[in-house]
């Protein structure tokens, strides 16, 4: 097992692919949801980009959320 103060390379190549993962989804539906609700009310390209820019703000709130949550439970430090 890893000492205290090692990097441990697994859990670090885990997180790291899931906040990649993740990430990905969370923005990919932000992004696509900001783009539907314009498009459906028929709102115009900038309040499209408005809504994007919002919803995937949000999104990345929820990212680092998330990333905090499984690093408290995927420790990178042994």
């Amino acid at each position: 097992m890893a000492k205290s103060g090692q990097i441990n390379l697994k859990n670090l190549v885990t997180l790291a692919s899931v906040g990649v993962l993740v990430g990905t989804e969370f923005l990919g539906v932000a992004l696509a949801a900001g783009w539907a609700i314009a498009g459906l009310f028929q709102l115009g390209n900038t309040i499209a980009l408005v809504l994007m820019a919002a919803f995937g703000l949000i999104s990345l709130y929820a990212l680092f959320e998330f990333m905090k949550r499984a690093i408290s439970l995927e420790p990178i430090r042994g």
